[in-house]
């Protein structure tokens, strides 16, 4: 286990961007930052969760799919279910096609479910590194 701690701000911060454009009623614009608020605050996400399984000593995590790293993530207690983020992940990718309403209803919809989910995990990270 290393004796840093991880800077939390930037997914704090990013995850909040999220939450905020979740609380305005959804139309075409707020689909659309909806969808790239979500990209960017996934991306901070699971960077946060190799980071952490790092510092706590998973040397493994580099040679890790996303999938894997989100079983550790789940072992590790970081997140609850392995299964909802492999969902996001998908949606993450799925977000190049965005232009197409249906892909981009999904992505939203996925954006939605990721909020909770992604507050979960900064709490658990905070437990560590706040």
């Amino acid at each position: 286990m290393s004796n840093g701690k991880l800077v939390l701000t930037p997914f704090e911060k990013a995850l909040e961007t999220l939450e905020d454009i979740l609380q305005h009623p959804k139309d075409e614009i707020v689909r659309d930052a909806t969808i790239q608020r979500f990209e960017y605050t996934y991306e901070l996400a699971w960077k946060m969760i190799k980071r952490h399984l790092d510092w706590a000593g998973n040397s493994n995590t580099a040679n890790l799919t996303r999938r894997e790293l989100f079983r550790e993530a789940a072992n590790a207690k970081l997140i609850s279910d392995a299964d909802a983020w492999f969902d996001y992940h998908e949606a993450r990718n799925e977000t190049s096609h965005t232009y197409e309403v249906t892909a981009a209803e999904e992505v939203y919809e996925a954006a939605k479910k990721f909020a909770p989910d992604a507050r979960a995990l900064l709490t658990e990270l905070k437990k560590h590194h706040g």
